[in-house]
């Protein structure tokens, strides 16, 4: 008669199991790389310029906080007088990969002139999204909010608005 017992309890905890409707994050390993390109929307006169093009890889442990970004490339398209030369670039990423291979995570990328000296864009990305095989994100879009500061109050290299960067693709939807 126990043994009946556990059977039922058994069955009747797998059947139970099975009717979960959540989505529930798994413990694997996502990673990223290839070219991102960053449009910036706000801002006036020189902080309007400040679109970008990027290539970094990450390897995030399923939601680990603040992975480092390793960057590898990036060029401004038009970063007029805010950033002319000697850009230091950093970031950092915490990416989760979903039971229904979808990411979402948040996104930090800061972009510090060397010449002049002192202006800072900041990406504060809310939002990544992507598709997610065998470890690996594809299909990747980041969406956020941006702001820059000048050196010593430059006017002309203040601003803030909003961002999507899209992975080796120029648009992308980031919902």
């Amino acid at each position: 008669m126990k043994k009946l017992a556990i059977l039922i309890l058994l069955a009747l905890e797998l059947a139970v199991g099975g009717c979960s409707t959540g989505t529930h994050s798994t413990t694997v390993t996502t990673s990223t790389s290839g070219n991102w390109e960053a449009q910036l929307t706000g801002g006036i006169g020189e902080a309007s310029k400040v679109d970008f093009v990027t290539t970094f890889n990450v390897t995030n442990t399923n939601g680990a906080s603040g992975q480092p970004l390793d960057i590898t490339g990036f060029a401004f398209f038009n970063a007029g007088k805010c950033f002319v030369s000697g850009e230091t670039i950093s970031g950092s990423a915490s990416i989760t990969t979903l039971s229904t291979n979808q990411a979402q995570g948040t996104m930090t990328y800061t972009v510090t002139s060397g010449t002049p000296s002192g202006n800072v864009l900041t990406l504060t990305g809310t939002t990544v999204v992507g598709t997610v095989t065998n470890g690996t994100l594809s299909g990747g879009g980041v969406a956020g909010t941006w702001m820059l500061t000048g050196a010593q109050g430059d006017p002309g290299c203040t601003g803030s608005g909003n961002f999507i960067m899209c992975q080796n693709a120029t648009t992308c939807t980031v919902t």
